[in-house]
């Protein structure tokens, strides 16, 4: 973990410093926005604010951390004036020099936020996408979120919950893309979130593999919801999403090749089977899935 004594740092160890944490403020500006230019934008407006005051800082990074998002509030909030329900009173000063934990070291827990989760993180109020962003991506917890957002624990930990079941079961007319689906499954698996796993499966979902991949170690079948949710649950770490042929699946990579594909049935919004595939004939049909050539293809199941 990165700290700083603050109190006798001038303008230049200033800067040193914050230019350590712009990687990390830029990742998370960007997944709360959705937009990777904005978030560089949002960042230099950080920088702007830690060069104008004077205060004493003794925990930079959660100083910065709290800087940053309220500043994606504030345009979250321009963007899309959303009513809520917990009092966020985000005009105040940021928060003083040791108040909140320092989250740096829990960005590790996860450098990336599914492509499904982005698209759906549209359809969330201002509050309730910081929460889930912070939460479920980023490993925050509930007294740091509830300072960031001015709220208490309490209220944060609802605007989460609230976001994660828009998510887990959005409206019929927001329909999901079939990549939208696995990419969702996939976060849940890696958050350890079996209720969220639960809502995503088929009730009679199956997972099999084929004798490679068995061969391999995985599992030969497992049926039920519960049994797969019970498997998946906090495990999927290594896995990428890719498609397996012409739909979006996910696979274990090794060296840049795939291992093992995941290669997913989504039948109306739900994964009604899941196959571990290692026969090489599959493998060479992998490759790998980025955001927009997802976006662009036609959901299949």
């Amino acid at each position: 973990m990165t700290t700083y004594d603050e109190g006798g740092l001038g303008a230049t160890d200033r800067t040193a410093a914050f230019e350590t944490e712009r990687p990390r403020l830029e990742r998370l500006a960007a997944r709360v926005l959705g937009d990777p230019a904005e978030a560089e934008d949002v960042v230099q407006q950080a920088w702007l604010r830690l060069h104008g005051t004077d205060a004493d800082i003794t925990n930079l990074p959660a100083w910065l951390t709290t800087v940053t998002t309220r500043l994606c509030l504030d345009r979250l909030r321009a963007k899309v004036p959303v009513p809520e329900e917990v009092d966020e009173r985000l005009e105040g000063e940021v928060l003083a020099a040791g108040e909140a934990s320092d989250p740096a070291d829990e960005l590790a827990l996860a450098d990336t936020v599914g492509i499904a989760l982005q698209a759906v993180l549209d359809r969330l109020s201002p509050g309730e996408r910081v929460a889930f962003v912070l939460h479920d991506s980023f490993g925050f917890d509930f007294p740091t979120i509830a300072g960031i957002l001015d709220t208490t624990p309490a209220a944060a930990r609802k605007l989460a919950s609230r976001a994660r079941s828009k998510i887990v079961q959005p409206a019929p007319e927001d329909g999901l893309a079939n990549w939208e689906v696995v990419d969702a499954f996939l976060a849940a698996a890696r958050g350890g979130d079996f209720d969220r796993l639960l809502g995503l499966l088929a009730p009679d979902v199956v997972v099999t593999g084929d004798v490679f991949a068995i061969a391999m170690g995985t599992p030969e079948r497992i049926a039920g919801a519960s049994e797969v949710a019970g498997f998946f649950n906090g495990a999927a770490k290594a896995a990428l999403p890719v498609f397996v042929g012409e739909h979006p699946g996910a696979a274990w990579m090794q060296h840049g090749e795939a291992r093992v594909a995941f290669d997913f049935r989504v039948v109306d919004g739900r994964v009604a089977s899941v196959d571990f595939r290692a026969d090489p004939d599959v493998l060479a049909q992998v490759r790998s899935r980025r955001d927009g050539e997802a976006r662009g293809r036609p959901a299949s199941a």
